[in-house]
């Protein structure tokens, strides 16, 4: 019984994953021809502004933790103090990045990480390889679907959120995750990005790093 219960599942899961991957595929391509003017625009403004590169490229933790290089627009300085670290945030982060992010426009460049399949376009937000020895069991349940360019806790309170309520929602959309879900977070995503909302967390430039589970 149980196990004809786990093979359902396993069946369910597989089927949820191809209709977001055709999805994923037909969507990443329209927009990014959709988008090339956006693209472009914000790419020489970026390049006029901050200089080369234009593009920020970080590895990420993707599908099952599986490392993968992340692209997005450039929206900070590389503004070193005396001792060769990188400046706050806060310090680093110019208006024309402060209108990049408060819009998503930085997040453009993804679309193309969502062609390849090293991202979707709904999920959790992919964040940075040091978090992954920081997590639960239960937390890291996060990257049992590809990250996405828009998650549950985006439209909730992006980076307003706190760590834990932020990765409660990320095991509750890969729980509850359908095609249906999708469509929600997607539209609520659009209006978030309208009314700019929850772009930083309190006393923040954009997120607190995340240093672990003190219990």
């Amino acid at each position: 019984m149980l196990s004809a219960i786990y093979q359902s599942f396993t069946k369910a899961d597989v089927f949820i994953e191809m209709y977001k991957r055709f999805f994923d595929f037909i969507a990443a391509s329209f927009g990014l021809v959709i988008l090339s003017p956006a693209i472009l625009v914000v790419a020489l403004l970026i390049r006029l502004k901050l200089g080369a590169p234009i593009l920020f490229r970080q590895v990420r933790p993707g599908l099952h933790g599986k490392p993968f290089e992340m692209v997005k627009f450039r929206t900070m300085l590389d503004a070193l103090d005396q001792h060769g670290n990188p400046l706050p945030d806060e310090q680093r982060l110019t208006k024309l990045g402060t209108f990049l992010r408060s819009t998503s426009l930085d997040e453009l460049p993804e679309l193309w990480n969502v062609l390849k399949g090293d991202m979707s376009l709904v999920g959790p937000r992919p964040l940075l390889m040091e978090y992954l020895p920081l997590y639960t069991s239960e937390q890291y349940r996060r990257h049992e679907v590809r990250p996405g360019v828009t998650g549950w806790a985006q439209i909730n309170g992006r980076n307003s959120l706190g760590w834990e309520d932020k990765f409660a929602m990320d095991v509750w959309y890969v729980e509850n995750r359908s095609f249906w879900l999708d469509l929600k977070i997607l539209l609520l995503t659009v209006k978030k990005v309208v009314v700019r909302d929850g772009i930083s967390a309190d006393g923040q430039a954009t997120m607190e790093r995340f240093r672990g589970n003190h219990r």
